[in-house]
């Protein structure tokens, strides 16, 4: 049995006619009739007898009427208490850097469209960790860019997003229409601390490991390592607009791979909430992606 023959069975028996309880199912009556006989075949006995005037419950149908109409209200009272939980959950999205933070509204929108009720709670994690406390448990979701190490991590890329050099405003290259990474050589650069994944490290460097320069652990700690001494390094585009000021230039970088944007969770964890959300900014960014799209393991490179 299952809560769909239930549900055509006691439309049946409280209506006394195929014809009535097809029109009250919006179906037509022949399918409700095959599901009608195919419980029968269940049970192994008849549920009704026809008569001139329609159908009429058999005994057994009066004792699976009873029994189907108590099925049928804690089924649905299991499907309240479910949406209630779902509704109290808050899932902790992690970002790094900023990560795809421009698609937040119609990430929302998106998810607001499932039904689900979900929250969202955002949680900014320090550039010394690309994972966004994912590997903690800190986060549900980890919204970030590669290359770090993704061992036993489920990644899906988002996008790209090119890179800027923030410089002082009055050093000689904050005037240039764009400049060739390199051209950061051998000046005083932010630097992320010891301990700090590798790959995400030489990345944003971009240069010497042993390159002179302040080390730092925030977005915020690189801009004022610009301001106030003198220092120069990677990121994003979008910071240009997100952390514009006085004092800061931000110049277009090339000969530079851009920053991938991904979203990273537990590979082997299953949450249809998670799922939706990662859909959800997936479809924000793509408004028109392929249908059939899946997650996937990532390398172990990143």
């Amino acid at each position: 049995m299952d809560l769909r023959a239930l549900h055509c069975f006691v439309a049946v028996a409280e209506e006394g006619h195929f014809g009535r309880a097809a029109v009250r199912l919006h179906m037509a009556q022949p399918p409700l009739s095959r599901r009608i006989r195919q419980l029968e075949a269940d049970l192994g006995c008849r549920l009704f007898e026809r008569i001139p005037t329609g159908a009429r419950l058999t005994p057994a149908g009066e004792v699976l009427l009873a029994e189907a109409r108590d099925l049928l209200e804690r089924a649905e009272r299991a499907r309240e208490r479910v949406r209630g939980a779902v509704a109290d959950r808050v899932l902790v999205l992690g970002t790094v850097a900023g990560a795809g933070l421009e698609v937040g509204p119609a990430a929302l929108a998106a998810l607001r469209r499932t039904g689900l009720g979900v929250r969202v709670r955002l949680r900014e994690a320090a550039v010394t960790d690309p994972t966004a406390g994912l590997r903690e448990g800190r986060v549900d979701l980890a919204l970030t860019r590669l290359p770090f190490d993704t061992a036993g991590l489920t990644i899906r890329l988002l996008g790209e997003e090119p890179l800027v050099a923030a410089v002082p405003a009055d050093d000689p290259l904050a005037g240039r229409p764009r400049l060739h990474v390199t051209e950061l050589a051998h000046r005083p650069r932010f630097r992320l601390p010891p301990g700090t994944d590798a790959r995400w490290r030489s990345y944003w460097l971009a240069g010497e490991e042993d390159a002179p320069g302040p080390v730092v652990a925030s977005v915020e700690e690189c801009l004022h390592a610009v301001l106030w001494e003198g220092a120069v390094g990677l990121l994003p585009a979008g910071g240009a607009l997100r952390h514009a000021r006085p004092g800061i230039a931000f110049v277009p970088v090339h000969s530079h791979p851009p920053s991938r944007v991904v979203t990273a969770r537990l590979a082997g964890v299953t949450d249809p909430l998670v799922d939706a959300l990662a859909d959800a900014l997936d479809a924000a960014r793509h408004p028109r992606a392929r249908q059939g799209r899946h997650d996937a393991p990532a390398p172990a490179n990143g």
